[in-house]
């Protein structure tokens, strides 16, 4: 009786499991990128590159910082100069936040970003902290830098190799946590 209830058991807590959604960690210090479900990793690929000017709350367009934060993968590009793409609802409204504190971006940008994300849409990718921040392959571009330094204007970068197997498990509306 003992082992049928152990077996029942086992049987809900995989099942709970399963059912917990597919998330991605990435970690700017380790750079590692891991394919989480619930606090099981499924995948990681490491010697990930980040922005030029390494990871933190992004101050402004063009500081090749990759942003903090928990973000959601809001479209795919498969046909993208850098292979694949995967871009980041940034800013997020914690970014927006701050950014409207410090006097960096304007009332009227901050109410736009915030509706955005109230709408579940993508952010205006026009204002002064920047947009477009995303996880990438190389493309055609110089294949001998990924992974040896970080080169990108605040994305998060990967060899064509890794993007391609990590596109197995990327959806539109997947939870990133960059850390």
């Amino acid at each position: 009786m003992r082992y049928f209830i152990f077996l029942l058991l086992s049987f809900f807590v995989s099942l709970a499991v399963a059912q917990e959604a597919i998330w991605l960690l990435i970690d700017t210090q380790e750079k590692v990128i891991q394919v989480k479900q619930g606090a099981r990793t499924l995948a990681s690929f490491k010697n990930i590159s980040i922005g030029r000017q390494g990871a933190g709350h992004k101050y402004k367009l063009g500081d090749d910082i990759t942003p903090l934060g928990e973000y959601k993968v809001a479209y795919t590009n498969d046909s993208s100069h850098f292979r694949r793409f995967f871009g980041l609802n940034y800013p997020s409204p914690s970014d927006a936040g701050l950014a409207l504190s410090d006097a960096r971006i304007s009332l009227a940008d901050y109410q736009k970003i915030m509706q955005a994300h109230g709408k579940g849409v993508m952010p205006p990718q026009n204002t002064g902290l920047g947009g477009q921040i995303g996880i990438h392959g190389v493309g055609s571009g110089n294949k001998q830098v990924q992974g040896i330094f970080d080169w990108t204007h605040g994305c998060i970068a990967l060899s064509n190799s890794q993007i391609d197997k990590l596109a197995k498990w990327v959806y539109t509306g997947m939870q990133v946590k960059i850390k």
